[in-house]
This record gives C-alpha cells, sequence and structure tokens, in this order.
C-alpha cells in the first residue's frame, strides 16, 4: 500500500502550491489517525518492553533510511531525557546512513541477521519499516527473536513479514502517500509518533519520570538546571542552594534527592533502578 500511487494526486506536480500544500498537510493528519487503532499495540509492547529493561536489558532499535534515522532519533533521546543509557542502534549502512543513504544498505539481510544475533534474552529490539518487507531490518528481527530478545515491530502495511514475525506487531496503515512511495512523509510521520507513544509509555512504567516530570533527565544547560533544583526542592525538602550544589554533583535531579535524603550516591542509584523515582523516595521516607 506504501507504493500504491493515489489517484487523487495524480497531476500533483500541476497544482497551485497553497493546494499542494493543503494536501500535505491533509495526508499528516491521516497518518496521525493510524495511530488511534494501534494504541493497544504499541500499549502491549511498551508494557513487555519495560518487564524486560527492568532485567538490565538494552533497547536496540533497527530500520534502514527513514525509519531507521527515525529510530535512532527516538532511541537516542531517552538519555537526556529520562536518562535511560541502555540504547543500541541497529542501522543499515551504519553511522554513515545518518545523514547520507548508503547505497543498498536496505538490502543486506545477512548484515541484519548479523546484527540482531549480538542481543540477548534480556533485551528488546524495536524495529522498523514502513513496508514491513525491508530485508536488513527484517534479518536483525529475525536474529534477534532467535536469540531469545522480545521483539517489536512497526510497520506501515499489511500482512508483513516484519509484523507477522514480531512478538509485538504494530500496524500504522497509511495508506498511499501523496508523493508515491515517499514514506518520509505519512508513514515517517506515523512511525515518529508511534516511536514517542512506546517509549515514552516505557520510561514511565520504568519509574523514570516523577508526577508528569522528568525526574531523571541530565541537567546539562541553564534552562534545565532550574528545573531540576525545582524538582530537587520538592523530592527532598530542601533549599535553593544546596539543591543547586546537589545537581553540580550529580546532574540527576532523582540521585541528587536521594543523596540529600541520606543515601550514599551507590546505593541512591541502585535503589532507582529497582523502584524508580517514586518506589525510592517512599521507601527512602518510610
Amino acid at each position: 500500500m506504501t507504493e500504491d500511487v493515489a489517484q487523487r494526486y495524480r497531476d500533483l506536480d500541476l497544482w497551485p502550491a497553497g493546494e499542494v500544500l493543503e494536501a500535505l498537510f491533509e495526508a499528516q493528519l491521516r497518518a496521525l489517525s493510524a495511530l488511534k487503532p494501534a494504541l493497544p499495540a504499541i500499549g502491549e509492547g511498551a508494557v513487555a518492553a519495560a518487564q524486560r529493561l527492568r532485567a538490565g536489558g538494552f533497547l536496540a532499535y533497527a530500520g534502514a533510511g527513514t525509519s531507521g534515522r527515525l529510530a535512532v532519533l527516538d532511541g537516542v533521546e531517552l538519555w537526556p531525557t529520562f536518562g535511560f543509557s541502555r540504547v543500541r542502534f541497529l542501522l543499515a549502512g551504519g553511522e554513515e546512513a545518518l545523514l547520507q543513504a548508503v547505497e543498498g544498505a536496505e538490502d543486506r539481510y545477512e548484515e541484519g541477521l548479523a546484527q540482531g544475533r549480538s542481543l540477548g534474552r534480556e533485551d528488546v529490539l524495536v524495529a522498523v519499516a514502513a513496508s514491513g518487507h525491508t530485508p536488513f531490518t527484517l534479518g536483525a528481527l529475525r536474529g534477534a527473536k532467535e536469540r531469545g530478545a522480545l521483539t517489536v515491530a512497526f510497520a506501515n502495511n499489511p500482512e508483513t513479514p516484519l509484523l507477522s514475525e514480531a512478538h509485538h506487531p504494530v500496524l500504522l496503515d497509511t495508506g498511499p502517500e501523496p508523493i508515491a512511495g515517499s514514506t518520509r512523509l505519512g508513514a515517517g510521520t506515523a512511525q515518529k509518533a508511534a516511536l514517542n507513544l512506546f517509549s515514552t509509555l516505557a520510561m514511565v512504567l520504568l519509574g523514570r519520570v516523577y508526577g508528569n516530570r522528568m525526574a531523571r533527565m541530565r541537567v546539562q544547560n541553564r534552562k534545565l538546571r532550574l528545573r531540576g533544583v525545582g524538582m530537587v526542592r520538592e523530592m527532598a525538602g530542601i533549599g535553593e542552594a544546596e539543591a543547586l550544589a546537589l545537581l553540580e554533583a550529580y546532574p540527576d535531579p532523582a540521585l541528587a534527592a536521594l543523596v540529600a535524603l541520606g543515601l550514599d550516591p551507590a546505593q541512591a542509584l541502585a535503589l532507582l533502578e529497582e523502584k524508580g523515582v517514586r518506589g525510592a523516595l517512599a521507601e527512602v521516607r518510610r
């Protein structure tokens, strides 16, 4: 379906600029609407992923081209946002493919298979491919599954190998693109949104959010320092100067708060990993 030529857009290149833009905008809205029926599958995948990750596993992302770059974009945000560093990327063509197309990289099934086999039973593989047939990505999924890793797949075509073979398949049924086959448009938008939902829910389930705040974020600039000071003060009941000093030493608000409450850093970190932010605070306050 992602390769179909939509008759509605047959003469797109002859339309006025405003009409082209309106059509592209409407296609983006349709792409986002594909997430609603996919929510149960996204939720089930995130719950299962959190169970593996809680035991210390890695979250790995596999993809090629646009899908691979979107997967990397999601994964690299987990460390600064949630303090989650156990992330790996299985990208067709390697790091070079982040900035430019690598000829034939997506067709390297054996390379994907080998990279997938580098994972283990504690790990989670998130495979992303609009077509659901991409050889590299399919190889990565099969290799990871062979080694016992949990597999979650996002694809925009139904009844494809990537979805039929994943433990947790997520269909994002976005249909034909306004520009036939250009899956950076609707399919890419749906993938980005779905990855946001999946990874954010997983991080919430892992206890890396306190209330609705990024309590495990990495404090790396002035804006985040100000935000972090407020969180440390609230969690630990201390003054601004002390909170700021602790954040300078431990640029993780939840960790800084637990140190303020009397734990040494190693104890605090272990407790956070075991029980999450709210659970760790409750343990200390008993």
